[in-house]
């Protein structure tokens, strides 16, 4: 019979199809294409076919936008909103309106035409951590901004275009994320019933029971989370409370390195290299403003990232209900997980 699950952060429902499902080793990622002729625009060498470079890892001295890189950060060529010009908040009607200021950044994480993250060393993998927190810090400087994601898109069907070079990318908006306030709500409701954080109570739990644990590594676990809304869905949470992605110090981001690593080979072999997306959910930029709304989320907010395997499509019941339906219990997606090899 299929199970009615609730997010305990949101209180989101999701139906666990039990009637529909498959066995895990049945999911797999779709046959690759073979690769284009065309010269990469993000591969070393390659630099004037990319906007100017914003930020690089490269040797001292070495002039920008030439080779010798390890990792450069560049401006979309397509930004969904643009950094240039002033917000204009504005109403028509009972309508709210302003212009699309923000920044939409690129991340090639490597300067070898690597595919897939999991391919990268845990020292470059620490490279692109890193840049993320510098990049979030130098954005959170402009006052327009609230709030950065950061988002990975690989495989076609993920977004990510048929540029297959490892890559991720960071936009900044003027507003928090409709999905991250629910998450902030739910949190501090959470809070302030319990006097606990409501994610630090999962992770407790989780390493209690296992039965959805993927990976315990460095002070971080990997879990598919008891409310999954995608087979195989993955969240990453470090186990010491923190609601900022940003103030990871060295070591634990070589704990962070190493168990995206892990996880991300796990889905690569386990699943045949499927497409999927992750998303960095951190606390909002924490600025005096009008009703101070999120002061308590030092205590109550906990960064996570969230992994999701492409293998399914959202239909018209989801679309209509905000219900999601996984034809596969994360109980059985971790024990799979938990067993390949990397």
């Amino acid at each position: 019979m299929p199970e009615l699950r609730k997010d305990p952060i949101i209180g989101r429902w999701v139906i666990i199809a039990t009637e529909r499902a498959r066995k895990p080793d049945q999911f797999t990622g779709p046959e690759k294409e073979p690769l284009g002729g065309e010269p990469c625009p993000f591969c070393e060498g390659n630099e004037s076919k990319t906007p100017p470079e914003i930020y690089s890892l490269r040797p001292k001295f070495t002039p920008r936008n030439t080779p010798g890189w390890e990792l450069r950060v560049v401006p979309s060529i397509a930004p969904f909103l643009r950094i240039e010009g002033e917000l204009d908040r504005r109403g028509k009607g009972i309508y709210d309106m302003m212009n699309g200021i923000g920044a939409h950044e690129i991340v090639v994480e490597t300067n070898q035409h690597i595919d897939n993250m999991s391919d990268l060393s845990e020292a470059q993998i620490l490279k692109v951590i890193s840049c993320y927190i510098d990049r979030i810090g130098d954005l959170e400087k402009d006052s327009r901004f609230k709030y950065v994601l950061v988002f990975k898109n690989h495989g076609v069907e993920s977004g990510a275009g048929k540029v297959k070079h490892s890559r991720s990318q960071l936009i900044a908006t003027p507003v928090n994320p409709k999905r991250v306030k629910e998450e902030l709500s739910g949190a501090r409701a959470y809070y302030d019933f319990h006097e606990r954080c409501a994610f630090c109570d999962m992770i407790k739990q989780e390493m209690s029971s296992k039965d959805r644990l993927i990976a315990d590594i460095d002070g971080y676990i990997a879990v598919a989370p008891f409310a999954s809304r995608f087979p195989f869905e993955v969240w990453i949470l470090p186990k010491k409370h923190s609601p900022d992605f940003t103030s990871i110090d060295m070591a634990s981001r070589m704990g962070l390195s190493s168990i995206m690593k892990v996880v991300l080979s796990k889905l690569k072999i386990g699943l045949n290299d499927p497409p999927y997306n992750y998303v960095i959910h951190t606390a909002p930029f924490r600025r005096q403003s009008k009703g101070n709304y999120w002061k308590s989320v030092d205590n109550d907010f906990h960064w996570h990232i969230e992994i999701m395997p492409r293998l399914t499509r959202v239909a018209g019941f989801e679309w209509g209900t905000g219900f999601y339906i996984c034809p596969l219990a994360p109980e059985e997606a971790a024990k799979f997980l938990r067993e390949v090899k990397v």
